[in-house]
């Protein structure tokens, strides 16, 4: 008979309950071989240590033999087992789709009838899915495969001869396509057979093609397998194939994820523009206001780096700021992984059009790589990993960031870092993936360090949390991932060797950088970010440091959400572990004493524990908080993955289905980012824009700004680049040393003319200056090698600032460019 598949949310409710594995055997003139073969399938899946619920699908391929009637004998036997027929003998490739496509388990696994591999070796297959992969193919190819029976040699060397070509041709990566035993992802497989047009042998390889164009991770596992006589495959067959593999080769992308892989990237982008309006409506004449003094730093780190690749210069190094001491540019964030690529583009367009790309592109790119590793290991849906991607780029401590900080902006490489972790587990090509892993390693040292240490940490919670939620799991791709780590820093370490060394012992190094403690409040997780739609600036401020340094700020319905998430979809390892590490960055965050809302009490925080620990030590703890941001969207992809699924349902679960899309959208509509607000720059007085500066300044000495710069007088940073980088200065805005114990500090050690110049501006009093006051600020003069000191007449206290500088040389100014000039040359 031929039997009418059942519709999905029909079955279930027949059922009372979901399908957890469906198994799919096509079947033609098959009666010596199926009926212990089903039998042998059905005593398994009753057998287990965690039984799901299962159904055995037989597709008859228009068999001329009794085959049909063995099945009905089982199915009669067993309601589980159905049968499925063809009125002619169609091909394999026909047979299975008809049985995936009337499947109805969350996973298909697709069996021979002989049972060359026997089904024992299912929990092989379960764990590479369980681990993230959607689909686990079992191989007769690779290092751990058991091939008790070999075929006759002129097959073997063929199917040898066409695994190359069908892996150059059409599935990289995969050494043996054509094992009749595949677990597949139920929903994803389906999507792919009802795409598929191959009735024949090639079936195989237009499947796993269709998972290689979504980007959907194929594992590949080595398993018993024994030739079984009585094989159907004809010597015809082999040219088919070869056919069939052109066929696919050259098949279009699919219609509908076509438009999507160029929407959703479009989208990214667009959005990054909207929030970046104001600073593209003019880069060289606008400013981010809520970035203080960085945009003015990241620009000269932009600049500096540009004109040291230009000249062939150490780009480690910089004696234009903090002359003649200069500054260690390694041991700043100058983000030379970036600065030295977009060195052409600085030096073309000036550094106000780099910082702006940076912003934009690292925002964009940053939320296309979340994409990318979302729909290619956690995600069906590309729109559910789009969403996971966007909050990724686009949480609140990720705006917050976009002030100021593109080192905590531009992280699109943390995704293809994960991803190659992931295939390290997989252990198929442990030196290939390690090698790999250790370039973009090395590379995102030169990207951002801090940002690498806090996803470190992150990746290590989420292990320490997937170890505990599935053990024999995480044992077994201990061995292959470290494998893999030890080769990545064999790979890594020669390569950044030198700049850190430089970095840590080199001309202006330091030990760690003082902050003071500086937590997250508790608050603040709950509360909304300044450039969140629903942010309240005078909230937020009272909950963090600045605008640039909101960290947390998710705000109470997401918070609310994740937790009701993790609930939900518990029964995934890799729930529970994101789950426990959102956690445990959210309680760090809080720092090494954590205030009790409503009281002036603290209690003893985690970070305690890290706090001195070498790196950690100059770690803003608050920003551990980012750490959530991806654990937090991976959670969202996967709600909305099972929101997006497109399968009828009953109206119960439709109602569910209305309630988890409001949730989302209070969770998120709140947090969407608004556009960053930017003012007016001051233009450079015209003694530095027009070059009159080349008139008092000679090689190898210093011009000395009034006040000397300093992290919150960083003007002159920017004369300096309108003067084309021509002239040195003392002070600065950098990281350096201070004292004996080279402990980091922003910004210069203070000589004594800097100090008492910045209490005047600071105050607007004007101290009595006598000679141990001028005898100090020779000697400064001296070691700073100055030649003149300039004093804008837009300076906060100019007039008090002009006084005393008056009274320090014994001279008046002379008013030049828009500056008051005191000429101090020795040699005059």
């Amino acid at each position: 008979m031929k039997m009418t598949p059942v519709p999905p949310a029909a079955a279930d409710e027949e059922d009372g309950g979901a399908i957890g594995l469906s198994v799919i055997v096509p079947a033609y003139n098959e009666e010596d071989r199926l009926a212990p073969t089903l039998k042998a399938v059905r005593a398994h899946l009753d057998a287990g240590p965690d039984p799901v619920a299962w159904e055995l699908i037989v597709v008859d391929d228009g068999s001329t033999d009794a085959t049909a009637a063995v099945a009905e004998a089982a199915a009669a036997e067993e309601p589980r087992v159905r049968l499925l027929r063809t009125p002619a003998n169609r091909g394999k490739g026909h047979a299975v789709r008809t049985g995936v496509l009337a499947s109805r388990g969350r996973r298909v696994l697709i069996t021979d009838a002989d049972l060359a591999t026997p089904i024992e070796e299912l929990a092989l297959l379960e764990h590479r899915m369980d681990d993230g992969a959607t689909a686990a193919v079992g191989s007769r190819a690779l290092p751990g495969s058991r091939i008790a029976v070999r075929q006759h040699a002129l097959r073997e060397t063929m199917g040898r001869i066409g695994a190359r070509l069908i892996r150059a041709a059409a599935v990289p990566g995969i050494r043996d396509t054509q094992c009749g035993f595949k677990l597949f992802d139920g929903d994803k497989v389906r999507t792919a057979f009802s795409r598929s047009r191959l009735d024949g042998w090639s079936y195989d390889f237009e499947i796993l093609r269709y998972f290689h164009r979504q980007d959907w991770a194929v594992a590949e596992v080595p398993v018993r397998w024994a030739h079984q006589p009585g094989s159907k495959v004809r010597p015809l067959a082999y040219p088919r194939v070869l056919a069939d593999l052109v066929r696919v080769r050259w098949l279009a992308r699919s219609r509908t994820d076509g438009p999507a892989r160029i929407a959703i990237p479009a989208l990214f982008l667009l959005l990054s523009l909207l929030l970046y309006a104001g600073l593209w409506s003019d880069p060289a004449g606008r400013y981010l206001i809520d970035s203080d003094q960085d945009q003015q730093q990241w620009e000269w780190f932009f600049a500096v780096t540009a004109d040291n690749v230009a000249h062939l210069r150490n780009p480690l190094f910089s004696a234009l700021q903090n002359f003649p001491l200069g500054v260690n540019l390694m041991a700043n964030t100058a983000m030379l992984g970036l600065s030295i690529p977009l060195a052409p583009l600085t030096l073309a367009f000036g550094p106000q059009f780099t910082w702006a790309v940076v912003l934009t592109g690292g925002l964009t790119a940053t939320a296309c790589a979340w994409y990318w590793l979302l729909a290619r290991r956690f995600t069906r849906s590309r729109w559910a990993a789009a969403l996971g991607g966007g909050f990724c780029a686009f949480a609140p401590p990720m705006i917050s960031h976009g002030n100021a900080h593109p080192n905590f902006v531009v992280l699109f490489m943390m995704p293809l870092i994960i991803d190659r972790l992931l295939r390290l587990c997989g252990g198929r090509r442990t030196v290939r993936d390690g090698v790999v892993l250790g370039l973009f390693l090395a590379y995102q040292v030169f990207l951002g360090e801090e940002a690498l240490l806090l996803a470190a940490t992150g990746l290590l919670l989420f292990a320490l949390g997937y170890a505990a939620a599935s053990p024999h799991v995480a044992a077994a791709v201990a061995r292959p991932l470290l494998r893999g780590l030890g080769i990545a820093a064999l790979v890594s370490l020669p390569l950044v060797i030198v700049p850190l060394a430089w970095q840590f012992d080199g001309p202006q190094s330091y030990s760690s950088v003082l902050h003071g403690q500086a937590g997250n409040h508790p608050m603040a997780l709950l509360e909304f970010a300044t450039r969140s739609l629903a942010g309240d600036g005078s909230v937020a401020a009272s909950l963090s440091f600045n605008r640039t340094e909101e960290n947390a700020f998710f705000g109470w319905p997401l918070i609310a959400v994740t937790v009701a998430l993790v609930v939900h979809l518990k029964a995934r390892p890799a729930v529970r572990a994101l789950g426990f590490t959102a956690l445990a960055a959210a309680v760090l965050s809080l720092g090494q004493n954590i205030p009790l809302p409503g009281t002036d009490r603290t209690l003893p925080g985690p970070w305690r524990l890290l706090a001195d620990a070498p790196l950690f030590e100059s770690v803003i703890e608050a920003r551990m908080a980012m750490v959530c941001v991806p654990a937090v969207g991976i959670l969202l992809a996967l709600a909305c993955d099972r929101l997006a699924e497109r399968r009828e349902r009953s109206e119960r679960e439709s109602s569910r289905r209305v309630i988890g899309c409001a949730a989302l959208a209070a969770a998120l509509l709140p947090l969407l980012p608004t556009p960053y607000r930017t003012v007016e720059r001051d233009p450079a007085p015209a003694f530095f824009a027009d070059g009159t500066w080349r008139e008092h300044v000679r090689d190898g000495h210093s011009l000395v700004p009034v006040p000397v710069p300093g992290p919150k007088e960083t003007a002159a940073l920017g004369w300096q680049i309108d003067a084309g980088l021509g002239f040195s200065f003392p002070g600065g805005y950098f990281n350096g040393p201070y004292g004996p114990d080279r402990i980091g500090i922003y910004g210069p050690a203070w000589r004594a003319t800097s100090e008492l110049l910045h209490k005047v501006q600071e105050t607007g009093r004007v101290p009595d200056v006598g000679e141990p006051q001028r005898r100090a600020f020779q000697e400064d003069l001296a070691f700073w090698r100055a030649d003149a000191l300039v004093l804008p007449d837009q300076r906060q206290h100019s007039a008090e600032l002009r006084t005393a500088v008056t009274r320090l040389t014994g001279e008046e100014p002379r008013w030049i460019g828009g500056t008051w000039v005191w000429d101090v040359r020795v040699d005059r």
